[in-house]
């Protein structure tokens, strides 16, 4: 009876007209972000971060979450309409999406995308409502020992699953744990690795990294990257499938929503690994695999519940340990600890109203998506024609007015510019940012779980082997790095991210 008396606060808390409100508001703005390409959600949260600061903790949140969770719909509609993902997640969309568009289905892809990704998202915050007061119980377990190797774990996940080089991975999250350590020492009130610049005394701004290497960084790769929209001339025609449709892809769905769900838990990549992951599955178990690639209806269904489930399972980790599974929720603690909540299983004690409000406000989120995408096709279609060389210009006005205004710093802003530079050099070199964010955001409460273990110690890192779970928390990270960097494995992981 808990959950249902929790979930009642929760419906309380979202059902405001000012939740209400914001949460319409990120859905829109994630909507638009994944229509247009080459923007994407985690450029577009870190750009909204200083704007929270006017808002109150659980309307911040629940305006980013929407911003999240609505870029995975609106990817899909340039996917099928235009043959380019707006969102990572979308990729797999493009390759039966589109084609059902050519075949003047467009109007019944979206469709599916539509009502599969409901579903899921329906799903997902069942299961977040679900798993949120074992995983705090257990979580409350947890003393600074287990919480170091729990992200020492996660971060040996976020290697693995990323893109590329497992080296190139390593390299990143390291540069971000060592990022994280410019400035003063909280305990002893030495400045650390500033190299005697006064602005760098209170360390790296959250907001003006994942701003530079993400929003500044993404504008300059698109730049020069040619612009090529197959817009589909075609009538968009009906928008809801038949039932014959349904019956298709009603199971891909399922599967989908499974498989997204899970993988969306694991650090790094996981949540864009679950519509590869469902896409695969559909093409094994079909009949005719042949279809796939020519306009299967499966090979939307599938891939697009694993997506939205992937996007809000992702919450999971996040909401109850504290630790960021992604880029995007790395932004998500980033603006948790703005409002002064520290994320991990005191959020649900402490701050009730924020962790099921939040959970709430995502089915409210997922029928909103459901009636933005569906009736406003003909004007995300028009949006789809707008040229990235006139967004340019708006997004890093818009990038610096906000950096600006955290500090009122002009050498915020420089730093960013700086730190664009950096991630576009970053990407130019095959290096993934997200590691890198990661690591920063999770260095110093690595640092501050390392210190409190040894000081409980009394200076002995036997106490991360002595105590049971966080023995077995390293054990899991070891086998994670050591089974991937077998030749076998690590073959058939560079096929995987190569396909």
């Amino acid at each position: 009876m808990d959950i249902f008396a929790n979930l009642g606060l929760g419906f309380g808390v979202a059902l405001t007209l000012k939740n209400i409100g914001l949460c319409f508001i990120g859905c829109m703005v994630g909507t638009l972000v994944g229509v247009l390409p080459g923007v994407g959600p985690v450029a577009t949260i870190a750009m909204l971060l200083p704007i929270t600061f006017g808002l109150d903790p659980v309307g911040a949140l629940i305006m980013l979450a929407g911003i999240y969770y609505g870029a995975q719909y609106g990817g899909s509609t340039t996917a099928i309409l235009v043959n380019i993902p707006g969102e990572a997640t979308a990729v797999v969309t493009t390759l039966d999406g589109h084609q059902m568009a050519k075949q003047g289905r467009a109007g019944i892809a979206l469709g599916t995308a539509a009502i599969g990704s409901f579903f899921a998202g329906c799903f997902a915050t069942v299961i977040i409502a679900a798993l949120g007061a074992p995983l705090t119980k257990l979580a409350l377990l947890f003393g600074p020992a287990e919480y170091f190797s729990l992200m020492v774990m996660g971060l040996c996940f976020a290697v693995v699953l990323a893109r590329g080089s497992i080296l190139k991975a390593f390299c990143m999250i390291m540069l971000g744990l060592l990022l994280s350590t410019v400035g003063t020492d909280l305990e002893t009130g030495q400045e650390r690795m500033t190299l005697g610049f006064p602005p760098l005394a209170d360390g790296i701004d959250f907001a003006v990294l994942a701003m530079g290497i993400f929003g500044f960084a993404e504008v300059l790769r698109n730049l020069e990257t040619p612009e090529a929209r197959d817009v589909v001339r075609a009538k968009i025609g009906r928008l809801l499938p038949n039932l014959d449709d349904l019956k298709q892809s009603a199971m891909p769905a399922v599967r989908g929503t499974l498989i997204g769900g899970v993988l969306g838990i694991l650090p790094g990549n996981g949540a864009v690994l679950g519509p590869f992951a469902s896409y695969s599955v559909e093409k094994k178990m079909a009949k005719d695999p042949s279809r796939f690639g020519k306009g299967a209806i499966e090979g939307v269904a599938g891939p697009e519940s694993a997506n939205n489930a992937g996007a809000q399972t992702a919450f999971i980790p996040l909401l109850t340990l504290g630790i960021p599974p992604n880029a995007v929720m790395a932004l998500m603690v980033g603006a948790m600890t703005i409002h002064g909540i520290i994320p991990g299983p005191q959020v649900m004690t402490r701050n009730p109203d924020l962790f099921w409000g939040m959970i709430a406000s995502m089915w409210i989120g997922n029928l909103m998506l459901l009636i933005i995408n569906l009736p406003l096709v003909g004007l995300w279609v028009k949006l789809l024609q707008v040229p990235y060389r006139l967004m340019f210009p708006a997004i890093l006005i818009f990038c610096s007015i906000g950096i600006y205004s955290v500090n009122n710093q002009p050498m915020d802003v420089a730093f960013t510019a700086l730190f664009g530079l950096f991630g576009y050099l970053l990407i130019k070199l095959g290096f993934e940012p997200a590691p890198l964010l990661l690591g920063f955001v999770l260095g110093k409460l690595m640092e501050e779980k390392l210190r409190q273990a040894l000081i409980i110690s009394r200076g002995s890192f036997m106490t991360f082997v002595e105590r049971p779970i966080s023995l077995l928390l390293l054990v899991v990270a070891v086998a994670v790095l050591v089974i991937a960097l077998l030749p076998s494995m690590s073959k058939k992981r560079d096929e995987v991210f190569t396909e």
